[in-house]
């Protein structure tokens, strides 16, 4: 998949509803992919984060993220770039699979 290079505003819109076919239960929040886990409370929510972290390092990517009593909340975008790239699904999809493999 095409990457975006800074200031080229990321992936065409029609390739961002393709792509985000492929990761149930994300959405687009305002120009972000975004996507809501629920936990049994805050300490829950925080570790998860925590696992969240090494895998967002190891791709030299971050989410935004919003972490709030049994939910977190992350939205996926490429600043560099203003838009929405290959990068960031590639996260979303390292994400749903640190989830899968905690199931």
């Amino acid at each position: 998949m095409p990457e975006s290079a800074p200031g080229q505003g990321g992936l065409a819109a029609h390739v961002v509803l393709e792509r985000l076919a492929t990761i149930p239960d994300w959405t687009l929040d305002d120009g972000k992919l975004r996507r809501s886990y629920a936990f049994a409370n805050f300490v829950a929510a925080v570790r998860f984060v925590d696992r969240l972290t090494r895998v967002a390092e190891a791709q030299q990517h971050h989410p935004d993220v919003c972490i709030q009593w049994g939910r977190v909340t992350l939205h996926l975008w490429s600043h560099d770039v203003g838009g929405i790239t290959a990068r960031d699904f590639r996260l979303a999809s390292a994400i749903e699979a640190l989830v899968a493999s905690e199931d």
